[in-house]
């Protein structure tokens, strides 16, 4: 899914590289500066973990949320969009020397901000985009095991593709597909189980598919 997609992406890159000199002809004028979309989102990540002392991996469960973005137009192909959306996700310890152990569960707020290039069309409106992300980790449930696990807020990066598809010249179907490139510095504290305060490097990397409806602002 990883390859499929940022694939795409630069397939879409390489189209704009060879149409901007058309586009930017175009009269930027007579379009919508805001627009807001509300979607559901399915946030899978696509994890992996260097783990201390004990060594294995980590699973991270999939989880699936409402979500609210807004859209600001620059000009009729350059936008910025901000996301707002809060996830939970059940956290696994795996194949360590002390076998599978159950981290509970961790709540994560990752505001991002992308810029994108929307392609011009009648009724079908492609774009891409590419961005930043600042994840907040909170409300750490540490599980059975553990005394107490703590997760660094870390920036990423974030690369996206989606389709605006017009129902109306105000409503739109949107469909969107964000890779973000997350990373962050867990430490377990396990010393009533096991006797030691584990760190760990996790990679979380979601891949976020939406889906939703948007209206033409102002």
């Amino acid at each position: 899914m990883k390859k499929i997609f940022i694939t795409a992406l630069i397939a879409c890159f390489a189209f704009i590289s060879t149409n901007a000199q058309e586009n930017t002809s175009i009269e930027d004028t007579g379009f919508t500066k805001f627009q807001l979309r509300v979607r559901a989102l399915a946030v899978v990540a696509n994890e992996s973990a260097t783990i201390d002392a004990i060594g294995g991996d980590v699973k991270i469960k999939n989880d699936y949320v409402p979500e609210l973005d807004l859209t600001y137009f620059f000009t009729k192909n350059i936008a910025a969009e901000l996301i707002l959306a809060t996830t939970q996700h059940d956290v696994k310890a795996i194949s360590t020397a002390a076998g599978d152990i159950p981290l509970g569960d961790v709540r994560l707020l990752p505001p991002t901000l992308t810029v994108q290039y929307h392609f011009n069309g009648d009724i079908v409106h492609p774009y891409v985009g590419a961005g930043v992300n600042y994840t907040l980790f909170y409300d750490e449930n540490s599980g059975p095991v553990a005394d107490k696990v703590e997760y660094d807020n870390a920036f990423g990066f974030a690369f996206q593709l989606g389709f605006d598809f017009d129902i109306t010249d105000k409503w739109f179907i949107n469909l969107d597909a964000k890779y973000l490139l997350l990373n962050t510095d867990v430490t377990v504290n396990a010393t009533t189980a096991l006797g030691a305060t584990v760190g760990a490097d996790v990679d979380i990397n979601p891949f976020i598919a939406g889906v939703g409806i948007g209206y033409r602002l102002f």
